[in-house]
């Protein structure tokens, strides 16, 4: 027992003044606005990024909505204890840039910013640089980019090639005019699904066809030119769609679930055969195919458009990382660490494998390329060829997602209520310019 002390008395003594035995790790808190296995995943990493720099402890916290990840960091930030990054989707992406937390100040800091010239952070490259374009484009504002992008998706089709096959449906649709036409087709099977196509009432697929068809949702060019003060819900490209949908739904071709936002019931009536085509997100790419290999081949296509427009390219849909403003210079070096090693070519290309997301960085899509990932998959390829296809970003707006169910509350009324498509949407614009200008009196008064 005497030797034990001396031995400690001596390592005391050799150890500098000011030095503690075990240093405190910094702390960096993630809040994701996942609950399943993504979130699984994301601990995994968080896990192995916490053996390798060791002075940091990445701590990862799952919410169940983007809108809860979102609120609970707004309090965090008034109480003075913000996490470090905040999952939030893109569609809120002017709301995260009008944050402000209890000091005035912005509630999110631009990483771009915060990364600066630099190439590397303690050893960990910095992938901002290497990101696809068609989410760098998204995430930049007023020519600063500002949040790290990670679940990327765009809508893609799949399609029951048994069903096509049996039909005599030679090609898979690219346009509504052939789509309507194969439905035709396998409509007029004797033993063929009660219905063609499906996919959500969800205000996405307006952004998608108006993006496709050239036109924009808000003025000042979608909100990239100047803060959007007006949006265009029955603009002529919008009442084309809607009133396309409608003849689709009144022809027995579209079958509506009842439900609005409704992934589930639509992915379902897809798995179970019970319509020949799915549009749904890429997120989903590897994964429906995958659930129906052994009853049926599912093959992945773009999302198809009017021909009567032309095409002018799809938008993006997922989520982003946020910085938080106001971090302790340790925090943030560790929280900017996090971002890039979370996002290098290796977990890029593995979160793109497990989920469908498009591989978020450009390394990492070139590498499942000579890896001969999607030979294997094609499916999983679409989505980044239809984005890169022809450039575009989507609309920054204010209260977007109230803005939205007012598209989606139009469509309910065309859908089972059999509401005039034009009246239903001049009303759905009504009430969006209101919600728009309500949200710009408090965050951008004139």
């Amino acid at each position: 027992m005497k030797k034990l002390v001396f031995l400690f008395l001596i390592v005391l003594m050799v150890i500098p003044a000011g030095i503690s035995l075990a240093q405190d790790k910094t702390e960096v808190r993630v809040w994701i606005a996942f609950s399943d296995y993504r979130l699984d995943w994301t601990k995994e990493r968080a896990a192995e990024f916490n053996e390798l720099y060791p002075d940091y402890e990445v701590i990862i916290e799952g919410f169940e909505s983007y809108n809860i990840a979102f609120t609970e960091t707004a309090l965090a930030a008034e109480q003075g204890n913000p996490p470090a990054v905040t999952h939030f989707f893109e569609a809120a992406t002017q709301e995260a840039l009008d944050a402000v937390g209890p000091n005035g100040e912005p509630l999110f800091k631009s990483v771009a910013e915060a990364i600066g010239d630099r190439t590397e952070i303690n050893g960990v490259p910095v992938v901002l640089d290497d990101v696809v374009s068609a989410a760098a484009d998204y995430y930049t504002a007023n020519g600063e980019f500002y949040s790290m992008p990670w679940n990327t998706s765009s809508t893609i089709m799949f399609s029951n090639m048994n069903i096509l096959e049996a039909a005599g449906v030679e090609a898979i649709p690219e346009t509504w005019g052939e789509l309507e036409a194969a439905c035709e087709k396998i409509m007029a099977l004797e033993d063929g699904p009660d219905n063609c196509m499906t996919w959500p009432n969800h205000s996405w697929w307006l952004e998608q066809t108006l993006a496709q068809q050239g036109a924009d949702l808000s003025n000042n060019g979608n909100g990239r030119e100047g803060r959007s003060t007006e949006v265009f819900m029955n603009s002529p490209e919008a009442i084309a769609y809607a009133q396309w949908w409608k003849d689709m739904n009144d022809k027995g071709y579209y079958i509506y679930t009842g439900v609005v936002r409704d992934w589930g019931g639509t992915q379902n009536a897809f798995e179970s055969q019970q319509v020949a085509f799915l549009q749904f997100s890429s997120s989903d790419a590897t994964l429906i195919p995958a659930n129906v290999q052994d009853v049926f081949p599912a093959v992945v296509s773009r999302m198809p458009y009017n021909e009567a427009a032309g095409y002018h390219g799809n938008i993006i849909g997922g989520a982003t990382l946020w910085l938080n403003n106001g971090l302790n210079e340790e925090t943030e070096t560790g929280a900017l660490m996090f971002l890039n090693w979370f996002s290098n070519p290796k977990n890029a290309a593995e979160w793109h494998q497990l989920t469908g997301y498009i591989p978020i960085t450009n390394t990492a899509y070139n590498n499942l390329v000579e890896a001969g990932w999607f030979e294997e998959v094609p499916g999983a390829a679409v989505a980044n060829m239809q984005l890169d296809l022809i450039p575009t970003t989507g609309a920054l707006i204010g209260n977007f997602v109230a803005i939205r169910d007012t598209f989606t509350d139009a469509m309910e009324e065309i859908l089972i209520n059999g509401m005039d498509v034009e009246a239903a949407l001049n009303e759905a614009n009504e009430k969006a310019n209101e919600l728009l200008e309500e949200y710009n009196l408090l965050y951008a008064p004139e």
